[in-house]
């Protein structure tokens, strides 16, 4: 392997320090901007605390203790949708990838086989939300699924699952079909195979699908929006609704928005080795 010279190795360090600052600096402006006063924050920039400004705890305090039942409410919606979607989308996904993986389908009406229909699933993402809002908000009003978890878990898990049977599937070809065949000698039926063999080898895969699931279905806005009323409402919907009359206060905005990132960043963090190798061991390949 050619080693870089000094030259190019401070080069490199350089752009790196430079991206990691642009990445970075949002999140120290949130940060800083939830322990400013409004005085603070509308005067010229402030950075740099107890120089520029003098931090103060006070929207913390409100979020957090005055505020503390509704914050609490719609955060623990989204933990509630956002989890129990991503394990939905994580079973079926895998079960579904396992079954285009392993057998050989044939729709001999329309000529279609294994990859036509993982095309056809993965196709499914390409909809825009705002396509298909309407059909699942009546949808939802008749069968009394507006403003409920249970409403939420369904529009998530539909619209992960694509993504979810599409990844498990190309990292199930990745995996070597003799160590199943060997447990089917062994006497293990299908299922015990699927469960005792596969899934163990296949956890840097679940991870992606999972972690992926849980952040698209955390983030998301349009149906939270459209299929909430009050009961249900989760934190994206909640963070776009802190306008007052007074105008946008950034303040509290920053303080929500940094509650809301924390769980999915530490989630990433303590993951990350499982979605390197998830993603290098043939989840994205075609």
């Amino acid at each position: 392997m050619k080693k870089r010279s000094l030259p190019a190795t401070i080069t490199l360090y350089t752009l790196l320090i430079i991206w990691a600052f642009i990445c970075l600096f949002p999140f120290y402006w949130m940060f800083t901007t939830s322990f400013k006063r409004p005085l603070d924050v509308n005067r010229v920039p402030r950075y740099i605390p107890f120089v520029d400004y003098q931090p103060v705890i006070d929207h913390w305090r409100f979020l957090l203790v005055d505020e503390q039942a509704k914050t609490f409410r719609y955060f623990r919606n989204s933990v509630i949708a956002a989890s129990v979607s991503c394990v939905l989308s994580v079973i079926l996904g895998s079960m579904a990838g396992y079954a285009l993986s392993r057998f050989r389908y044939y729709w001999a009406r329309l000529g279609w086989r294994n990859d036509n229909i993982a095309f056809w699933i993965i196709s499914q993402r390409f909809l825009p939300p705002a396509a298909v809002v309407i059909p699942f908000l009546l949808f939802f009003n008749f069968f009394r699924l507006i403003d409920t978890h249970a409403g939420l878990i369904i529009a998530y898990t539909v619209f992960n699952l694509p993504f979810a049977v599409w990844i498990m599937r190309d990292f199930f070809n990745s995996l070597p079909i003799d160590l199943e065949e060997s447990a089917r000698v062994d006497g293990a039926n299908r299922w015990q195979t699927f469960l005792q063999i596969v899934l163990p080898l296949s956890t840097p895969g679940l991870v992606t699908v999972a972690l992926f699931s849980f952040i698209f279905a955390w983030n998301e806005f349009l149906f939270a929006l459209m299929l909430t009323n009050f009961e249900a409402i989760t934190m994206p919907v909640y963070l776009a609704g802190m306008k007052s009359t007074k105008g946008i206060e950034w303040w509290y905005i920053s303080a929500l928005t940094l509650i809301m990132v924390a769980p999915v960043m530490l989630i990433g963090l303590f993951l990350q080795r499982y979605i390197v190798r998830g993603l290098a061991a043939g989840a994205l390949k075609g």
